[in-house]
């Protein structure tokens, strides 16, 4: 039985106020120019990406695939944290960063960052990764490099294939200058009228459900693409008859998207929700992409039409919109991908005979499992568990958070399954999680009409945190299993988001998901967790105390460090907290994916800090938090971030890891990812990140997944041969 106070996680009211001037004490000591802007290390984040894409010993496929990506990324950043920036300036909301610089300076800092990464994934796609393709039998063709076979074959596939969705839309003194819908791709075009001389204006939308690359027909084993606006803006005759096409550009618009809902003041949130997803759509201009070779009257009258700024204009080398390259990544050419990789199932729940089924609640009973996704299979581990649970006539109730899922869920289906068959299950989906909204009130509704108890969390806060609590009669005894994970319960990104999922059936976890979901289904407000670290209340708190901890132990002269992996670390009070513990002489190791406004190297303030980043085939995305705790490690898991919303503004919870060798397992993979002899980004004392990937004799250094992946294929040819 484990001992529940040695475990208490929480604080007690008693030592609250002791605790707020504990933490803030010191605050003076800290220079006042010792955070990152947020933004621009985002922007350093995205750079990492397409350092990737630039890599020549990355498969080609691979290298395109990360160009998408770094695309979709920079999209979402202008939606959200660019619109929101520029929000607030022209409300007067806008207040000076933690970094101390004016917002206006900063939005002028991120527009330079950004042209010049934009130009840059340009010259990658156009110098590197275009060329890699071709050599590899893969070409992007222009409509100047067919021959008139091809041109015949694409003409017979536009006029029956594209010609007949295109909507050419004019603009006179009849027809408005017409609404250009976010992130869509476009052709600007000016045209004369033959009979009467008039120049005039139209715009043209390219469709979003065609290929954004046209195959060419041509000979086996020979690839050829062609940009879809390519096609079209050879084909403008057919579409504009009589008229003389004088010039004809690509364009795109981002516009604010970002969702903005006042909880307190609205009696529903679904209806309220689904007003302000119509109300996105319309959202202000805040970025314009035109090719470089854009003529001047075209670009003014989009200026002016879509109240744009200058500085908002991204002149580029074509092609705009590089998220098309995901349909290119996907092309079946196995030599040009990361080797495939198949997902083990973990150990603990590998069935006892070859083709017999797991019982994955015995299993659990005998000690918690600590699941590694994507190493170790999301599907013979929370999908069955969650589907052995719907079967099974002994289990009472279910009660699960969905924050993100997949739109052909096994995960949705079950909890309809385990409703239909009669037992109470209680799903608390997140409509607010961002750009998944529609989709999560979809699966809301399918999900009420099933009989199953849907909530939507408390006002004013996401719910973040990824639980899933199954009660189950044995022996005329009610019996808790549960899972803590770090990340969603969507079978599609568990096979690239690194995650860590924890399942046990020790009963104090039990009780604390109990109360959990008792709050956030209900009134009940919990003042305290024993293994569990909770947001809003305790979790800042908690961590802080164990940082705490640390600088005190160093001060005594025993032996403290601190482990940190996260997305993002932006929270002033966690890193002032860093900061102090390596004043003191605790080691600091960060490890982070994204955003990191903590500075290595102050003199006398970081010194002890060392930060590393790792992107790869895999998004790192587990949360990771390891203290040395004076020979007793206090090692925990969740969904949380080192940032506001995560701390303040949203329902997480982290558990804490009891078991040695899964405490074990953790800070071997912490430590093997923050040592010089793995490839990985390194924070340096200027603020920039220096990527090392091989050694002084030019050999590449060891690729943590690479090595993670092997390790768990024989932790899995250890089991079959016992």
């Amino acid at each position: 039985m484990i001992d529940t106070d040695v475990l208490d996680t929480g604080l007690g009211d008693e030592d609250d106020d002791d605790f707020d001037e504990m933490v803030e004490d010191g605050d003076a000591q800290l220079p006042e120019h010792r955070y990152m802007d947020r933004e621009l290390s985002w922007l350093a984040f995205n750079q990492r990406v397409l350092e990737l894409a630039e890599d020549p010993s990355v498969p080609v496929l691979e290298r395109s695939n990360f160009l998408a990506i770094f695309a979709s990324n920079l999209d979402e950043f202008f939606m959200v944290r660019v619109a929101g920036l520029k929000r607030r300036i022209v409300t007067g909301l806008a207040v000076p960063t933690n970094v101390g610089r004016a917002p206006q300076d900063v939005l002028a800092d991120i527009s330079d960052a950004a042209h010049a990464l934009q130009l840059r994934q340009a010259n990658a796609w156009l110098g590197m990764v275009q060329p890699a393709l071709a050599d590899a039998g893969i070409r992007v063709v222009s409509w100047d490099d067919l021959s008139v076979d091809d041109r015949n074959d694409l003409s017979e596939y536009f006029q029956t294939q594209v010609f007949p969705v295109l909507m050419p839309l004019a603009v006179d003194p009849a027809h408005p200058f017409p609404y250009i819908s976010g992130l869509s791709l476009n052709l600007a075009i000016r045209i004369r009228n033959a009979k009467t001389g008039r120049q005039e204006f139209a715009r043209l939308k390219v469709p979003p459900m065609l290929p954004r690359f046209v195959a060419v027909p041509g000979e086996a084993g020979r690839a050829r693409y062609l940009p879809l606006e390519q096609l079209i803006a050879n084909h403008l005759g057919d579409l504009f008859p009589g008229m003389e096409i004088l010039e004809h550009h690509t364009f795109r618009l981002t516009r604010n998207e970002d969702v903005v809902i006042e909880e307190d003041e609205t009696e529903n949130l679904i209806q309220a929700l689904e007003a302000e997803l119509l109300r996105r759509r319309f959202g202000p201009p805040i970025r314009l992409e035109v090719t470089e070779d854009m003529d001047e009257v075209t670009l003014d009258l989009l200026i002016a039409e879509l109240d744009i700024t200058e500085q908002e204009v991204y002149r580029l080398p074509g092609p705009l919109d590089l998220r098309g390259l995901f349909d290119l990544s996907r092309i079946d050419r196995p030599e040009l991908h990361y080797p495939a990789h198949v997902p083990t199932t973990a150990p603990a729940f590998q069935p006892a005979e070859q083709n017999g089924r797991a019982d994955l609640f015995a299993a659990i009973r005998k000690g918690d499992v600590l699941v590694h996704h994507p190493y170790e299979s999301f599907t013979t581990s929370v999908v069955s568990f969650l589907e052995q649970a719907a079967r099974d006539p002994h289990v009472l109730a279910i009660k699960q958070t969905l924050y993100r899922t997949s739109g052909d869920s096994p995960i949705v289906q079950a909890l309809i399954d385990a409703a239909e068959r009669g037992k109470q299950v209680l799903a608390l989906v997140e409509v607010k999680a961002r750009f998944d909204e529609a989709a999560n009130i979809v699966w809301a509704r399918k999900l009420e009409k099933a009989g199953v108890h849907v909530v939507y969390g408390l006002v004013g806060l996401k719910t973040h945190c990824k639980l899933l609590h199954v009660i189950r009669e044995e022996d005329g005894m009610l019996r808790s299993y549960s899972h803590i994970g770090t990340g969603n319960y969507n079978p599609k990104t568990s096979r690239i988001y690194e995650d860590f999922g924890l399942f046990t059936s020790d009963e104090q976890v039990g009780r604390d998901l109990t109360r959990l979901f008792n709050e956030l289904s209900g009134y009940a407000i919990e003042k305290k967790f024993k293994r569990l670290l909770v947001a809003p209340l305790h979790l800042r708190k908690g961590l802080l105390r164990q940082i705490e901890n640390e600088r005190r132990h160093a001060l005594e002269g025993k032996p403290a460090h601190i482990r940190i992996k996260v997305n993002s670390m932006v929270d002033e009070q966690i890193i002032d907290a860093l900061y102090r513990a390596s004043q003191a002489g605790v080691r600091v190791d960060v490890w982070v994916r994204g955003i990191c406004s903590l500075k290595v190297g102050l003199p006398g303030v970081s010194d002890n800090i060392t930060v590393r980043s790792i992107l790869g085939r895999y998004l790192e995305h587990s949360r990771i938090f390891a203290f040395a705790g004076d020979g007793d490690p206090q090692v925990f898991i969740g969904s949380a971030d080192m940032m506001h919303r995560n701390l303040d503004r949203r329902v997480e919870a982290l558990v804490r890891v009891v078991a040695p060798a899964q405490i074990k397992e953790l800070v071997d993979l912490f430590d093997l990812a923050m040592s010089d002899e793995t490839s990985s980004w390194h924070l340096e004392d200027s603020g920039e990140w220096k990527r090392h990937s091989t050694n002084a004799d030019g050999k590449p250094l060891v690729d943590l997944q690479d090595r993670t992946m092997a390790q768990v294929q024989r932790r899995r040819r250890a089991r079959a041969v016992r």
